[in-house]
């Protein structure tokens, strides 16, 4: 079979090391000759569905092996992958199913009460639940046991799409950015360099692969190396501790939060970690003092800095730098370019803050019908303009200053204030309305909203989150409200965000 995507992968695997543990899960264990025999019998279910190359095929579930076997299925297919947060409310996931015109949706059950509500608004044509499901209804496993598997020998070229992963939106609606299979490709090899992925690596995967930081830096590059992935369903640090030992883990990757919980766990002393040798960090800077937690236990990070639309990862820090470029997140990865450009879009020079541009074969093409935007986010010879802000040392290495955006990353899930700003308008009683991410020492930073509201109206933190609860992620909720007399503003009518983070960011 010629196939230039990761939808050839699981052929391939099977070849090379059939009777090796793919993934441990729970109690069980799965081969990579059984997941490549699951994503046979996904292709072939879902091309009984009518699914063929460019349909989309969305996923709403918690990490298992159902979730790697529909991807490869669906990419086998030369169908398109779209994985949904499983933390969206019914009209977020309405969203993703209807732009991405999926025509099967596949979701664990604990997810159909927000499917079905989801659905009057979407125009996804197959549902089908993970499990064995019924007798009337039958599930994903009943299913795949007696699909008819027939190989197809599917045209692909690297830069046909692989998956549509949705931003959260920074005008009130996610966008999705088109991961291409060169993408996907690309990334994996970035991180097989850049992190020296091996063989007899054993990966706890703690975080959801419906991230793309998960899926691109951790369960790509562990599958093109044969090695071994560790799902847990979500994190809990005493069970990650255990699992770590357990395991003989040797990689694991999150957020900051992440390893402050560890840490501060219990068992943190007492735990065998002699095996890790790979700590990987994103969403922000990690602390000096959880540097020092590690540090004593003999163990350094890598850092680094992406997002969605790079696959995710665009710089590392490799783990002996962490100390003498304190707060730098690394190099551009071995086969991406990262550059700074000055408010005319020429290269600043070294040490001066600029916009960061990123270009390489992991760098998405564009959004999924959303032309003006993809053209927004490229410079004219083609570099993906981040948003961010930030400057190269005289040595090559990143240093992030700021956000264009007023992006808000807490505990590693990115907050666009715009989207909650509009719902808060809608409220009754408020007349102007502005979040801004405020400083958490457990979360990194969360969301504040500041509102201005009509005389004689009551609102507060309770009755913002009550009306909010439902319409957006849990996560993305203000976890406090000020009632201000007016918000600072422009000339040209813009609230002046820097004016309330000086006030109340602090």
């Amino acid at each position: 079979m010629h196939h230039p995507g990761i939808g050839a992968w699981m052929t391939k695997r099977r070849l090379k090391s059939a009777d090796k543990t793919a993934l441990i899960h729970g109690e069980s264990t799965v081969t990579y000759g059984q997941l490549a025999d699951g994503a046979d019998r996904v292709s072939a279910l879902l091309r009984q569905h009518g699914v063929g190359k460019g349909d989309a095929v969305a996923y709403l579930g918690e990490n298992s092996p159902e979730f790697l076997k529909v991807m490869f299925g669906a990419a086998q297919l030369g169908a398109v992958f779209v994985p949904v947060n499983t933390r969206l409310a019914p009209p977020e996931i309405a969203h993703v199913l209807t732009d991405s015109a999926a025509r099967v949706l596949i979701h664990d059950p604990e997810f159909a009460e927000r499917v079905a509500n989801a659905m009057g608004a979407a125009t996804t044509v197959h549902i089908l639940v993970t499990g064995e499901g019924t007798a009337e209804r039958p599930g994903l496993d009943q299913l795949l046991r007696t699909a008819t598997v027939q190989r197809l020998d599917v045209a692909l070229r690297p830069d046909d799409p692989a998956a549509i992963v949705y931003t959260s939106g920074t005008t009130g609606k996610a966008k999705g950015a088109v991961l291409t299979h060169g993408n996907l490709t690309w990334v994996a090899l970035n991180c097989i360099v850049d992190y020296d992925v091996v063989s007899t690596d054993v990966a706890l995967m703690i975080s959801p692969l419906f991230h793309v930081a998960s899926l691109g830096m951790g369960a790509l590059p562990i599958i093109l190396k044969g090695a071994t992935m560790v799902l847990e369903k979500g994190f809990e640090p005493g069970r990650a501790l255990a699992q770590i030992q357990r395991h003989g883990v040797t990689m694991l990757s999150g957020v900051p939060t992440t390893y402050q919980l560890m840490a501060d766990h219990p068992d943190w002393a007492t735990t065998d970690l002699s095996t890790l040798t790979k700590l990987t960090c994103g969403g922000s800077a990690v602390p000096v003092r959880i540097l020092n937690a590690y540090e004593e236990r003999g163990l350094s990070f890598s850092q680094g800095y992406g997002m969605t639309e790079a696959s995710p990862s665009a710089t590392a820090l490799p783990p002996a730098m962490t100390r003498r470029k304190q707060g730098s997140v690394g190099l551009p990865h071995f086969f991406t370019d990262v550059r700074i450009a000055d408010s005319t879009g020429a290269a600043a020079p070294a040490g001066t803050i600029g916009e960061i541009e990123i270009a390489g074969p992991n760098v998405f093409p564009g959004y999924h019908g959303l032309p003006t935007e993809t053209a927004a986010a490229f410079t004219a010879d083609g570099w993906y303009r981040s948003g961010d802000l930030g400057y190269l040392d005289a040595d090559g290495y990143l240093y992030i200053s700021g956000r264009l955006k007023d992006m808000i990353i807490s505990g590693g899930e990115n907050i666009y204030p715009p989207e909650i700003e509009r719902l808060l308008n809608e409220l009754d009683g408020v007349t102007g309305a502005a979040v801004i991410g405020v400083p958490d020492a457990r979360w990194g930073e969360v969301p504040w909203a500041i509102l201005t509201v009509r005389e004689g109206v009551a609102v507060d933190t309770e009755t913002v989150r009550e009306f909010l609860d439902g319409k957006i992620a849990r996560y993305k909720l203000p976890k406090n409200v000020v009632i201000v007399d007016e918000l600072p503003r422009t000339a040209s009518g813009k609230v002046r965000k820097t004016d309330l983070r000086a006030r109340f960011g602090a």
